[in-house]
């Protein structure tokens, strides 16, 4: 039987705010700061970090591994291709380089660590640049004039949260910048190879794919940055820390992502991950121990209320077409598995 697109008619929750249920799984990813950097103080290298991170992932999602395995089988090589750059790029090398551009916060004098880490995650706000550019470029993604005031005022609403709190934070340590800049980039490339994926595949198939494929990636690379001695750096106590990065910005947040980045256009979609430095840097607001204690600005208030104000007209006007995004020849609807 031919194969029929996804019936949608009767659109879900996720897909009629898909872009801010984004924004929400993008916020869930600034938990990482909880645990990373206990992680990269207490000695382990960047890729050693993130071969565990990914493998207690990769094991959350074992239950769904059997049903992606049917699905992707008979998915087309231009989507295993694109399954595996997103493994190797945003899943692998992007997030060994973001975790090794933390571990610049601690090679500085004490009076500047907090320096680097706001740099670190204030870079973060170029994503939606690199995101969108592909998204015209790979999907021919075409926005309307509606969307760039509405994205102007998004990228506008994050700095002023990130800026209010330190306006210096680019003077920083270039090392760390050029590392976060790389991570940034392909992580701008993921989410429009996700979404590339998401025409084919299930948004659980791409999820499970993204962290399994990368893991042989990840364990060569901390093999050849640490040897088999890398084996000898882990102990119990770091478990908890590991945890959280898999449970939290990982399995629970890129699952959501993943489901609500199939109704969503990249382009929009990469403003809606603005919500990452905007949760970030309130999280850094918070008192101790739930934040970091850095006193909460007005700005920052009026920077969160812009940013939500901006994200939820651009979810409203993705209804109006304000992105084009059309279903080329290679970017086909995904199938009904279950039909004939």
């Amino acid at each position: 039987m031919a194969a029929q697109p996804q019936s949608r008619e009767r659109p879900g929750l996720i897909d009629r705010y898909s872009a801010l249920v984004i924004t929400v799984a993008s916020a869930l990813w600034a938990a990482d700061a909880f645990f990373r950097p206990a992680l990269v103080k207490q000695g382990l290298s960047a890729s050693e970090i993130v071969l565990v991170e990914d493998l207690l992932i990769s094991l959350c999602l074992v239950p769904v591994a059997r049903r992606a395995w049917r699905e992707l089988r008979k998915a087309s090589w231009r989507t295993w291709l694109v399954l595996g750059v997103i493994a190797a790029g945003p899943q692998a090398f992007a997030t060994v380089l973001f975790t090794r551009s933390i571990g610049y916060a601690y090679t500085v004098p004490a009076a500047q660590s907090s320096g680097v880490l706001s740099e670190v995650y204030l870079l973060y706000l170029l994503q939606p640049i690199f995101g969108a550019t592909l998204a015209w470029l790979v999907l021919r993604e075409r926005r309307r004039r509606s969307f760039w005031p509405l994205a102007a005022l998004a990228l506008a609403a994050a700095a002023l949260i990130v800026f209010s709190t330190n306006a210096t934070a680019p003077l920083a340590q270039l090392q760390a910048a050029l590392f976060v800049l790389g991570a940034v980039a392909l992580w701008g490339a993921g989410t429009v190879m996700g979404r590339y994926a998401l025409a084919d595949v299930s948004f659980t198939s791409t999820s499970a794919a993204r962290f399994m494929l990368a893991l042989p990636i990840l364990l060569v690379l901390m093999l050849t940055d640490r040897g088999s001695a890398g084996f000898t750096q882990y102990s119990i106590s770091q478990l908890p820390s590991f945890l959280g990065i898999a449970l939290v910005p990982g399995v629970v947040a890129m699952t959501l992502y993943y489901r609500a980045l199939s109704s969503t256009p990249a382009s929009v979609s990469s403003f809606a991950e603005l919500g990452y430095p905007a949760a970030l840097f309130l999280i850094f607001s918070l008192p101790k121990p739930v934040g970091f204690g850095s006193p909460l600005q007005p700005l920052e208030v009026v920077g969160a209320v812009l940013l939500i104000v901006a994200v939820t007209s651009l979810n409203f006007l993705m209804r109006h077409d304000v992105v084009k995004a059309p279903r080329p020849r290679l970017l086909r609807v995904a199938p009904d598995r279950n039909s004939g």
